[in-house]
């Protein structure tokens, strides 16, 4: 049987804070019945109220989760409870019952079907004649992007401050016409610019990154070949999984899992997980992605340190990774950092190989809490050297470091440090 997961990566499953509080009520032996596990997954049936009783299954190797309750969060607080007996060895091993196998047996199947859609589906999309037509549709539509571009120059920014959401919107949807899905993207997320503080500067700044893109992609022949991956990346161009574990760069450490935020945009849910190699010093990306009802990858726990091999996706800063292969099971870990002075050195590099850079990952060690002059919140390190803080709600963070310094993961964007996870001298992880 493999090895039964921690409680705390259990707990890292919960949809929310509700969730899991709820969990906690259900995990109890009394509560359940036919409970069973073997080397893939896990089942039982929890009862409800009055005589109902509801089924739960977790298929290890997804995961993926199944409850016969009217919930509709995936995973359920059944589930969880569940999950929670598992890993405290409360669940015996033994046969499936018949439902649980065949949930699990229709489960692969379709998993089975998806795998041979998208094997179809790329080798449709290399074929010479389908990439050429994608070429040029998407040339096609950065020469209208570009039109767009100069004319909102032109007509002056004054515009844009009265302007409808439709203005980006018309020109974000004929991108997804001529399949530039990222550039999209970055096109729709402009109507949130006009009227922030400062934002003609802002938006002015975007454009001109958009157009350095647009340039940079009609002179994608002449760019050093990890710049021209990054472009194409930037453009919407993707790269399929097999490729890159079968040729992207290899690097083995031991990883450190710094910190994780999931976002939702048009009905789909984005986990970013940030990781740390503790002797390459080295920042990675994991990206895992889930319609609404699917449920997200949870195989890395913020605050545990893995023996892995990862892969990475080309470009001219490699920083998106797969998992390739695991050496050893996670443990529990605090990361190593640098101080802000060091972060800013490795930031600027990293904009430098990719100006369209939108966030890098920061750890930092031994970083207090200051007010600014203007009583903004700031981490501070032991040279003086301080970075803003961008969180609507600091009281967290504050009432973990108690004034003391922290080692402090986080988000940096142009707005600040959004942070993710602190660690307190030798306690665990806290996530933000």
């Amino acid at each position: 049987m493999s090895g039964r997961w921690d409680r705390g990566r259990v707990a890292a499953l919960a949809p929310d804070a509700a969730a899991a509080k709820a969990a906690g009520g259900v995990a109890r032996p009394a509560k359940w019945g036919g409970t069973g596990c073997d080397g893939e997954a896990v089942w039982g049936e929890c009862q409800g109220s009055g005589a109902s009783a509801y089924r739960a299954c977790a298929d290890l190797a997804g995961p993926a989760f199944r409850c016969s309750c009217p919930s509709r969060k995936i995973p359920c607080k059944h589930v969880l409870g569940l999950l929670l007996l598992w890993s405290d060895g409360a669940v015996a091993g033994g046969p499936r019952p018949g439902w649980a196998a065949e949930w699990i047996e229709q489960r692969r199947e379709r998993e089975g079907k998806a795998r041979e859609r998208k094997a179809a589906g790329a080798a449709k999309a290399r074929d010479p004649k389908t990439v050429e037509r994608r070429e040029r549709r998407v040339e096609d539509g950065l020469a209208e992007l570009d039109q767009w571009l100069r004319d909102q120059v032109a007509h002056g920014l004054a515009q844009a401050e009265k302007a409808p959401y439709g203005l980006w919107d018309d020109a974000a949807r004929r991108l997804v016409d001529a399949q530039a899905g990222a550039l999209s993207g970055q096109v729709r997320a402009l109507a949130a610019i006009p009227r922030q503080p400062g934002w003609p500067d802002r938006l002015l700044e975007e454009y001109a990154l958009l157009r350095l893109l647009v340039r940079a992609y009609r002179r994608r022949g002449e760019l050093p070949e990890g710049l021209r991956d990054t472009v194409r990346s930037r453009v919407g161009f993707t790269v399929a999984q097999d490729d890159v574990l079968g040729h992207g760069e290899r690097v083995r450490d031991r990883w450190c899992v710094t910190g994780s935020r999931d976002t939702v945009q048009d009905q789909l849910t984005t986990r970013r997980v940030w990781l740390r190699g503790r002797e390459s010093g080295r920042p990675a990306l994991v990206l895992s992605f889930a319609a609404p009802g699917a449920v997200l990858d949870s195989s890395l726990a913020v605050g545990t340190e893995v023996d892995a091999e990862l892969a990475f996706y080309p470009g001219a800063r490699p920083l998106r990774a797969l998992v390739a292969e695991r050496h050893g099971p996670a443990v529990p870990a605090t990361p190593g950092g640098t101080s802000v002075a060091g972060f800013l050195d490795d930031h600027a590099a990293a904009v430098a190989s990719d100006p369209w850079l939108e966030r890098w990952p920061a750890t930092l060690e031994r970083v207090r809490l200051a007010r600014g002059e203007g009583g903004d919140l700031h981490v501070i390190d032991e040279a003086g050297d301080a970075l803003p803080l961008r969180t609507a709600d600091p009281w967290r963070l504050l009432a973990v470091s108690g004034g003391g310094p922290v080692t402090l993961a986080g988000e940096w964007t142009p707005e600040g440090l959004r942070p993710l996870t602190a660690w307190q001298a030798d306690e665990g992880a806290v996530p933000l």
